[in-house]
């Protein structure tokens, strides 16, 4: 098909089926990805992966990305970082890593596949939780409370060892990727620690009764309401840039940027309006390409190997559930309810895909591995919601309403 009628078609049959899955109650990436999966080479072969659908693919990304870090802050990230959440968050992340890695050594991976399988399905995605846990209204209890600081934690350390991963070069042995490894998270911990010090400058003059937000106030002025959107993506391409400028993707820089973007600091009179601009351009267009995108690549060939597909899916499912299980027992929880905490982590979703997208489009990973990491993307997310629903009783769900503690 030409570019346009390919596109379309994909977002056509991409809303139709991502509308369908929520009303099924499901995530709408999932029938977004199965929309790409039945128009590309893996069914009816009516659309091809090509140059022009991965750079749309990629400009969606930055603005999925963008998306997730609007939906916290520095401050978010840091507060998730004390207490007991850092239990939950912790276990969360390295006991699927540390699986992932066990996995692919059995399956004689090399050592860039193995990384890349342990860091997918250690996320835990943030956007994927908070909707998920404001469809049933528990995202202000503290069931919800603990899930989202540990999305938010997993997120960020996932986004950070990709940096680390895709500075690394190819075909190095172990030595190698521990020098150029040790290099990249000394650039990596200087830009964050850059964001943060520009965060706390920020935060102390907003305490001392400086307006920092009279700056892009001026701009929007100037240039009109319509025009704050644009602001909003010069100041994040700012970073993005820098983040290239260092040898990682501009993924890293993106969602750095995004953080700064507190609704303190940063017209917060018109937030609201940014981020419902945002969510029309990425939830109406973009997103939708980018996930059929994803589907386009799936082959159904990769799953030929039952043991491994089975393997990835059974460790992914259960590492998360254990930690989650394991997590909310060491802070209080019921087992009932703690084995509900790990089910609402298992939902990968965009996180995941986007990891394993970039991570394909570089190279480090094969079509087979792509493949099987789509289907973990699909049916952890898939799963998520259903799981929870069984293991915690709907008076149960309902008491977590009424109090907003468990």
């Amino acid at each position: 098909m030409p570019l346009l009628t390919s596109l379309l078609a994909l977002i056509v049959t991409a809303r139709l089926l991502g509308h369908l899955f929520v009303k099924w109650g499901q995530p709408a990436i999932v029938g977004e990805m199965i929309a790409g999966v039945l128009l590309g080479p893996a069914v009816l072969g009516l659309i091809q992966p090509g140059a022009a659908l991965s750079g749309i693919a990629s400009l969606a990304i930055f603005l999925v990305v963008l998306a997730a870090g609007l939906e916290m802050s520095l401050h978010d990230v840091v507060g998730a970082m004390r207490g007991r959440g850092l239990i939950i968050a912790l276990a969360a992340f390295a006991l699927p890593f540390t699986a992932g890695l066990g996995v692919a050594w059995l399956f004689d991976l090399d050592l860039m596949r193995s990384l890349f399988l342990g860091l997918c399905i250690s996320i835990t995605a943030l956007p994927v939780a908070i909707k998920m846990l404001d469809d049933m209204g528990l995202l202000a209890t503290s069931i919800g409370r603990y899930a989202v600081s540990t999305a938010v934690i997993n997120d960020v350390t996932a986004l950070f060892i990709l940096g680390v991963l895709l500075a690394i070069p190819e075909q190095t042995n172990l030595n190698e990727v521990l020098i150029t490894g040790s290099v990249v998270t000394l650039k990596l911990l200087a830009l964050a620690t850059a964001v943060i010090g520009l965060n706390a400058l920020l935060t102390w003059l907003d305490r001392r009764g400086v307006n920092v937000s009279a700056g892009p106030e001026r701009l929007v002025a100037i240039f009109g309401p319509e025009a704050l959107f644009g602001i909003v993506l010069v100041f994040v391409l700012v970073f993005g840039s820098l983040s290239e400028s260092l040898g990682f993707h501009f993924v890293i820089g993106a969602f750095f940027g995004a953080l700064l973007l507190d609704q303190r600091h940063f017209v917060a009179s018109r937030y609201e309006d940014l981020r419902l601009t945002l969510n029309s351009i990425t939830g109406g267009f973009l997103a939708p390409v980018f996930f059929a995108s994803l589907g386009l690549e799936f082959k159904f060939t990769a799953l030929n190997d039952v043991a491994f597909v089975v393997a990835v899916l059974a460790v992914a499912v259960a590492t998360k559930v254990v930690a989650g299980w394991w997590g909310g027992w060491m802070i209080g929880m019921s087992h009932r309810e703690a084995v509900g905490l790990g089910f609402i982590l298992n939902g990968r979703g965009a996180m995941e895909l986007v990891v394993a997208g970039i991570a394909y489009e570089r190279g480090f990973i094969d079509a087979n591995l792509f493949s099987v990491l789509v289907l973990v993307g699909v049916v952890t997310t898939l799963v998520s919601p259903m799981a929870f629903n069984a293991v915690v009783s709907r008076a149960q769900r309902e008491r977590y309403r009424e109090t907003g503690a468990m």
